[in-house]
C-alpha cells in the first residue's frame, strides 16, 4: 500500500504558500486536486504544473456526501498502484471532509496518509473581519447547518456554501433565530488581492452571495440578551438572575414545594389552550410550563443537588432507553408494538426501583388520575376484567350499593360507596381508552361556558336570578347547548 500525501493549498494566492509546500507541489509526480478552482493552482499552471482534478465528480452528484465518498474511493484505489499527492484548499484539517474520510480509512487499515501544512482560511478571515476568536467563534458547515448548532453570542463563520440553493437553505436556517434584517457579511478570497467583504441583510443572502470555494459567510454575535430570546441559554440566564443576589424577592423565596401549585395551574392552562386549538395561546402556555421546569432546575442547582444538565440527561437517557426500535436494534412495526416495548421496559425499571406496583403512581393533585394509574398498573399483571362487561357489572353493583347507603347509611358510608362508584367509572374510562381527567376538565369547562351564558341572559333580561324560576333558567341552558352545535 502506497502513501497518500495531503497538501494544503492555503487560503489565497501563491505568495502565501510556504516554500516547502511549493517545492512538494512542483516535484509531485502524481498530483490530484479536489478542485482546480483555486488561485494557487491557476498561478502554478502558468509554471507548467499539471494535475488531475475531481471537479467533474461534483457535476455528476446531487449530494456533497456522494462527491466526497467517490473522491476518497478513487484516491484509495490509486494508492494501491502508486504514491499519490492530494491537494485541497486551505488547511487539510480545517473544514475538509475528504481528509476526514481518509483519516477514517487509515484507522481501518485501508490507507497510509501523511498530512502536510497549509494556511487555513481562518487566519485571513479573522484579519479581514477584525475579530478575535477568543471572544467565542463557531465554524459551521453550510451543507449541514442546523438551527440548534448556532450560538448567537459567538462569531459564526459558515463555509461550504457553494450554490444558490445551499445559500437559500442557510438563510432560512439562520432566519429561524436571527431577525430578517440582521446584517451579515459575505467574505470572498480573504487575504488575497481579490479580498472582498459584502454586507447584506440576512433575507437577501441568497440573492447577493458570490459563490466560490473562497467564499465564507460571517454572522456577527448578538451580545444583548434581549435580542437572543430564542436560545434556551437566555431563559436559563434570566431565571438564574431572578434568583440571584440582585434578583426578584419573590423568585428568591420559592422552593420546590411552594411552586407545586403553579406547575399544576400552568399545565391546566396549556390543556385549555390545546382545546381551543389556538397556536399563539399554546406557545404562551408552553413557555409558562417550561419556566416552571427551569425554576425547579435552578432551585436544584442553587441548593447544590442537581442542575438543568441532570434533568436533560435523565429525560434523554429515558427516551433512548425506552425507544430501542429507534436507537437500538429492536423492531416495532406499529404503535401497539411500541406500547408493548414501552410498558415492558418501564415495568423492568419499576421492578428495579420499587417494591409495589403502585409505588410512584399516586398523583396528589388528582384523585382521578391516581385511580386511573392504579388500575392501569394492576391490569398489567392480570388483575383485571377479561372484557368491559365485567367493568359495567361492577359499576352497576357499586351504584346500587351507594343508593342503599344513601337511604340507610351514615355520611362516612355514603362517601365510601360514592368513592367506589367513581372508581368504577374511572375503570370504564380506562377500558374505552378515555382519560377521566380530561373528561372532567372538559365537563367543568362546558359547565362554566353554559352557566356564563345563563348569567349573561339574566343580565340582559330581568337582571336578577331571583326573577327566574328553575324552568326559565333551564331554558337558557338549553339555548346555550344549541349554540354549541
Amino acid at each position: 500500500m502506497n502513501e497518500i500525501t495531503i497538501i494544503g493549498l492555503g487560503a489565497s494566492e501563491l505568495d502565501q504558500l510556504p516554500i516547502g509546500i511549493y517545492k512538494k507541489l512542483k516535484a509531485a509526480e502524481h498530483l490530484y486536486v479536489r478542485t482546480e478552482q483555486h488561485p494557487v493552482l491557476q498561478e502554478l499552471k502558468q509554471e507548467g504544473l499539471t494535475w488531475t482534478s475531481f471537479d467533474e465528480i461534483y457535476e455528476k452528484n446531487d449530494q456533497f456526501e456522494g462527491v466526497y465518498e467517490q473522491i476518497v474511493e478513487t484516491l484509495l484505489t490509486l494508492a494501491q498502484e502508486m504514491p499519490v499527492m492530494y491537494a485541497v484548499p486551505g488547511h487539510p484539517l480545517v473544514a475538509e471532509q475528504t481528509v476526514q474520510l481518509l483519516i477514517e480509512a487509515e484507522k481501518q487499515g485501508k490507507a497510509t496518509i501523511r498530512i502536510e501544512g497549509g494556511q487555513s482560511f481562518l487566519d485571513p478571515i479573522f484579519a479581514a473581519l477584525r475579530i478575535d476568536p477568543i471572544e467565542g467563534f463557531q465554524l459551521l458547515d453550510g451543507t449541514s447547518l442546523k438551527r440548534d448548532d448556532i450560538q448567537m453570542n459567538a462569531h459564526v463563520l459558515i463555509g461550504q456554501v457553494y450554490d444558490a440553493f445551499s445559500a437559500s437553505e442557510v438563510k432560512l436556517t439562520l432566519m429561524e433565530k436571527y431577525p430578517d434584517e440582521y446584517e451579515v457579511t459575505i467574505v470572498t478570497a480573504a487575504g488575497s488581492s481579490q479580498e472582498k467583504l459584502t454586507k447584506v441583510p440576512l433575507f437577501e443572502l441568497d440573492r447577493a452571495m458570490e459563490l466560490s470555494n473562497l467564499t465564507t459567510l460571517y454572522v456577527p454575535p448578538i451580545q444583548e440578551q434581549e435580542q437572543r430570546l430564542k436560545e434556551w441559554q437566555t431563559l436559563r440566564k434570566i431565571v438564574a438572575d431572578l434568583r440571584g443576589p440582585n434578583g426578584c424577592p419573590w423568585d428568591k423565596e420559592q422552593t420546590h414545594s411552594s411552586l407545586k401549585k403553579y406547575a399544576v395551574e400552568e399545565v391546566y392552562e396549556l390543556l385549555e389552550a390545546i382545546n381551543e386549538e389556538d397556536d399563539d395561546h399554546i406557545v404562551e402556555e408552553l413557555g409558562d410550563v417550561l419556566l416552571q421546569v427551569f425554576l425547579h432546575a435552578q432551585i436544584g442547582e442553587d441548593n447544590g443537588y442537581f442542575s438543568l444538565e441532570d434533568v436533560l440527561a435523565s429525560v434523554a437517557d429515558k427516551m433512548i432507553r425506552r425507544h430501542p426500535h429507534v436507537f437500538g436494534d429492536v423492531i416495532a412495526e406499529d404503535t401497539d408494538a411500541v406500547n408493548r416495548n414501552w410498558q415492558r421496559i418501564k415495568a423492568q425499571e419499576k421492578n428495579d426501583l420499587t417494591e409495589s406496583l403502585l409505588d410512584g403512581e399516586m398523583r396528589t393533585d388528582s384523585s382521578l388520575l391516581t385511580s386511573f394509574n392504579y388500575q392501569k398498573s394492576v391490569a398489567k399483571v392480570g388483575f383485571d376484567w377479561p372484557d368491559v362487561s365485567g367493568a359495567w357489572e361492577k359499576f352497576e353493583e357499586e351504584l346500587e350499593e351507594w343508593k342503599q347507603e344513601l337511604k340507610n347509611g351514615d355520611k362516612d358510608s355514603q362517601v365510601d360507596e360514592l368513592g367506589d362508584v367513581l372508581f368504577t367509572v374511572v375503570n370504564l374510562a380506562r377500558f374505552y381508552g378515555l382519560s377521566p381527567e380530561q373528561a372532567m376538565m372538559q365537563a367543568n369547562e362546558k359547565f362554566k361556558r353554559r352557566f356564563q351564558f345563563i348569567e349573561s341572559s339574566v343580565k340582559k333580561g330581568k337582571g336578577d336570578f331571583s326573577s327566574y324560576d328553575l324552568e326559565a333558567l333551564d331554558a337558557f341552558w338549553d339555548e346555550a347547548k344549541k349554540l354549541e352545535r
